[in-house]
Parts: C-alpha cells; sequence; structure tokens
C-alpha cells in the first residue's frame, strides 16, 4: 500500500462543508437562476409534445434534404423516426429532443459570446484553457454530484449537467474559427475603415461560420450523450428507458432506447454536418470568385 504521508481528511471535510454551506445559504438563488432553464426545456418540450408525429418527421426530413440537396438523408430520417413510434418510443424521443435542444440553445446563449471573447483576449484564453480541460476530462457523473445536492433530483440538474458538458467543443472551436480567419481578409478590411464591430460581425463570424457550425455540431452530440446518465437524476426521456432496461434486466427495452438514442444522434450529426459542408463549400466559392 502506498504510505500515507499527508491526512487528506481534513481537506475533504472542507470541501464536504464548502459545498454544504453553498447549498444552505446561497441553494435558492441557484435554484432562482435556473428557474428560466427550467421555463425553456418545459416549454420546447410542451410545443414538440403538441406537435404532430408526422409533421416533426416532415420538418426534421425537409431540414435533412435542404442540408444535403439528397433524398438518401431525408429517406433515412423519415424510416428511422417511423421506426421509433412504432417501438412504442416516440414520446421519449420527443422529451430528449427537448433535452437536446434546450442545452445546445443555452450553450450556445453563453459558449459564443465566451469563444468570441476568447479569440480577442490572450489573456481570457489562458484562463479559461485549463477550466475548459477540466470540464472535458472530468467524468461526466461528476456533474452530478453538486449539480443534485444544489437542485435536489429534476429536469434543472440535468438540463445543468448536459449543458456544462456539452459547452467546451463549442467554445474551443469559436475561438478557432475566429483565430483562423486570414490575416489578409482582416487587412483588407481594415483597410476599407471598417470598426472592430464591424470586423467582427461583417469579416471575422461569418468566415468563421462553418468551424462554429463544427462546435454546435459537437455540443450537441455531446448533450445526446449525457442523455442516459441525466435520466438518473430525473431527465426522463430515451435515457430513462434505457436506464430501466438495466434495472430490471429487460434487454429489449435498453436496446430499443439505446438504438432510438444512436437514431437521433445521426440525424442531428448529419444535418448540422451537411450545412457546416455547404456553408464551407459557399464561403470557399465566394473567395474564388474574388
Amino acid at each position: 500500500m502506498f504510505p500515507e504521508i499527508i491526512d487528506t481528511r481534513p481537506l475533504r471535510r472542507v470541501v464536504d462543508d464548502t459545498l454544504e454551506w453553498v447549498v444552505r445559504y446561497w441553494g435558492d438563488g441557484f435554484e432562482a437562476a435556473a428557474y428560466p432553464l427550467l421555463v425553456l426545456l418545459n416549454s420546447i418540450e410542451r410545443f414538440l409534445l403538441s406537435l404532430p408525429w408526422w409533421l416533426i418527421i416532415l420538418v426534421l426530413a425537409g431540414g435533412a434534404f435542404a442540408a444535403t440537396r439528397r433524398w438518401v438523408l431525408p429517406l433515412v430520417v423519415i424510416v428511422s423516426l417511423i421506426m421509433l413510434g412504432l417501438m412504442e418510443l416516440w414520446e421519449d424521443a420527443v422529451k430528449t429532443m427537448a433535452l437536446m435542444i434546450s442545452a445546445t440553445l443555452t450553450t450556445m446563449v453563453f459558449g459564443l459570446p465566451l469563444g468570441v471573447a476568447m479569440s480577442r483576449s490572450l489573456l481570457l484564453r489562458r484562463v479559461l484553457t485549463p477550466v475548459l480541460d477540466l470540464m472535458q476530462t472530468l467524468p461526466s457523473f461528476v456533474y452530478l454530484i453538486p449539480v443534485v445536492m444544489i437542485f435536489g433530483p429534476g429536469k434543472v440538474p440535468a438540463l445543468v449537467a448536459t449543458i456544462v458538458y456539452a459547452a467546451p467543443p463549442l467554445i474551443r472551436l469559436t475561438d478557432l474559427g475566429i483565430r483562423l480567419v486570414e490575416p489578409d481578409v482582416l487587412e483588407a478590411a481594415q483597410a476599407f475603415g471598417v470598426t472592430p464591430r464591424q470586423k467582427l460581425f461583417g469579416v471575422q463570424i461569418p468566415l468563421a461560420l462553418p468551424t462554429i457550425l463544427a462546435g454546435v455540431n459537437q455540443a450537441t452530440m455531446m448533450a445526446l450523450a449525457m442523455v442516459v446518465i441525466a435520466s438518473m437524476i430525473g431527465a426522463g426521456g430515451l435515457g430513462y428507458q434505457v436506464l430501466q432496461g438495466i434495472g430490471r434486466l429487460e434487454v429489449s427495452r435498453g436496446l430499443f432506447a439505446g438504438l432510438g438514442i444512436v437514431v437521433l444522434a445521426i440525424i442531428f450529426d448529419r444535418i448540422t454536418q451537411s450545412f457546416g459542408k455547404r456553408l464551407q463549400e459557399r464561403i470557399g466559392l465566394a473567395g474564388e470568385r474574388i
């Protein structure tokens, strides 16, 4: 056994007591701050559940066709979603989509400005880079401990944990995309007398959009990867079906729900990737014409 050189029990007690103090005195404030997330998630979930099943399938198939301009992916979307309905997983799939959409939208609201700020400030990049490294390397179960202690089981801690897990790739790729804009293009824009705001929104962000969309794609996939773990604290959806299948040793329930998560991941991954590729081609063509 490794020798006990230092007694770490006092340090552990400090960490536990600190978290308990935060929960006792700041728990209500955190719950109030997270209430808009609950409203967003419930609103998206109610809206999607109120839509006819065929309309959701048509919208996703239309998005697939608009992204690829081919019929292969739309047909895959239609067949896959119909199979989800036939396996009696439609409602759970919609709840999973609501959680994923809510987490992705919230991640974009916070992640895009942070990525832009990192690209414009070397000091901020040096400060946030180890934080993002820590967020990406920590096991996802670790996120559940503090959020459950602060918010209790339910949809809010599941959504918060999903946002924390999905944010780093979007922030990193937004920062990278803006920094990779060609210096010659920036010099040409400055020669025309653009302001820093015009340069950011008129030049850097449009040229960085393919990379930013890749970050959105990664955030979406990370959010879907969290649905099974988030179901342990009350997220519901397909992840809860997988959890029930494990708990009850029902192989069919867990297998079908797991396939449903794979189907959603493939659909949203292919659509967002195709949009990014089409946008990159357009920007490349534009550059050749100039």
